[in-house]
């Protein structure tokens, strides 16, 4: 059996069904490290790939095979594999899928396959393929960020994120790094043990434990767009009350699950954020409004995300972002605060979206709020971003209700 066979299956739930790759990966057999690097060296180097398909291919050949070519590329310019067993592996893949008629294309086009005469586009298009970022971002980030938006863009991450509640010290030994919270440490390779089922830590990105940071002790707190659960269970621990709610039933299932886990008393609701819930008007102290987002901050750790990310659809998710950011507001007690999130990079998401609010809302004004991880500070709020918060791109705004 190819060793690329199961590393093929998770490609072709991720291209050809639109699959999370999170999700998807969750169906492997404990001892699938070889995997996993190859399904994320595919992703991560999506576009660069095609190019040196494009490049050495008359036509580009069907999904299958397109499949079998990405990861021969990626064991061989990635994985330090030689031509000889990429080769090989490559053949007897298509063979196993029934595409024994292809096997001397894919033979062929591996052993003529040269690097040196793969050339990256110019400008913009070459900064997407090289960052594996669709190019309409690309455009806004350098439009955002000027010089700085190769490092943003070309940012890596850093490994897995891990929030201790405690035994931290048994894992110290693992190569790791610090952050800025002393209960969060990025570990080089982690594997999950019997503590993560008895709640003694859980994965969370140092940029979702930053923007859970920013908000200020309360009696009672929403968390409007909750799953899977980090920040309304971290916040639970300052929070007298914590209301987290999803619209879908089973994603608010993974916020019950993961409360009961790390042993949080969190209630869970089934609710639409952009929604207007009579019984919620003015009842809480604090309402936190993680809301949908591109998610182009977090590229790093889910190379699959690129595949889903169109243009054309930006327009339907920044109107959600603000009916939900409108919505939430009337359930903010006077004197109380509504913190706006996003785990994005793009400015229309973030200060562009508070700061329509604040036009449209003269009882809310901005707050002060402070994280010990780096970030730059926006008209509105503070932008986390990947070449320097760890390669989590985050946003966070506080915004007081005075009236």
């Amino acid at each position: 059996m190819s060793l690329f066979l199961d590393p093929y299956k998770i490609l072709s739930e991720v291209y050809g069904k639109g699959a999370h790759l999170k999700i998807a990966l969750q169906h492997l057999p404990p001892a699938h490290g070889r995997t996993v690097k190859l399904v994320y060296g595919v992703l991560e180097h999506d576009r660069y790939l095609s190019l040196c398909i494009g490049t050495f291919a008359a036509r580009s050949p069907k999904t299958p095979v397109r499949i079998a070519l990405k990861l021969a590329l990626c064991g061989l310019l990635y994985c330090d594999m030689p031509r000889y067993a990429v080769t090989d592996e490559a053949v007897a893949l298509v063979k196993e899928l029934g595409k024994g008629g292809a096997a001397g294309f894919v033979n062929a086009f591996l052993r003529a396959f040269d690097e040196k005469k793969v050339h990256l586009p110019a400008g913009e298009e070459g900064l997407s393929v090289a960052s594996n970022f669709p190019l309409f971002a690309v455009r806004e980030i350098q439009a955002a960020y000027g010089e700085r938006a190769p490092a943003i863009l070309l940012a890596k991450s850093r490994g897995v994120s891990v929030r201790f509640v405690r035994g931290m010290e048994r894992y110290l030994s693992l190569p790791h790094e610090d952050t800025p919270f002393p209960n969060v440490k990025i570990f080089r390779n982690f594997s999950r043990d019997e503590g993560f089922a008895r709640g003694d830590y859980t994965f969370q990105s140092v940029g979702s434990v930053a923007v859970a940071s920013v908000v200020a002790p309360c009696a009672r707190l929403l968390d409007a767009c909750a799953a899977p659960g980090g920040k309304a269970v971290l916040l639970k621990e300052r929070c007298q009350t914590v209301v987290a709610c999803d619209v879908y039933p089973h994603r608010a299932a993974l916020i019950g699950s993961y409360a009961r886990r790390m042993g949080a008393d969190v209630e869970t609701r089934v609710c639409d954020s952009a929604v207007f819930c009579p019984e919620w008007e003015g009842a809480f102290d604090a309402v936190l409004c993680d809301v949908p987002c591109s998610g182009l901050g977090t590229v790093a750790e889910n190379p699959d995300l690129p595949l889903r990310r169109r243009e054309e659809d930006m327009p339907a998710l920044i109107a959600l972002q603000r009916a939900i950011l409108e919505n939430c507001a009337r359930y903010v007690r006077r004197g109380g605060a509504l913190y706006y999130a996003t785990c994005s990079v793009l400015p229309r998401e973030n200060d562009g979206a508070v700061g329509e609010f604040l036009s449209c809302h003269a009882a809310f004004s901005v707050l002060p709020c402070e994280s010990p991880l780096a970030h730059e500070r926006t008209a509105y709020g503070l932008q986390f971003l990947p070449d320097t918060a760890f390669g989590a791109g985050f946003y966070v705004a506080a915004l007081g209700r005075e009236t």
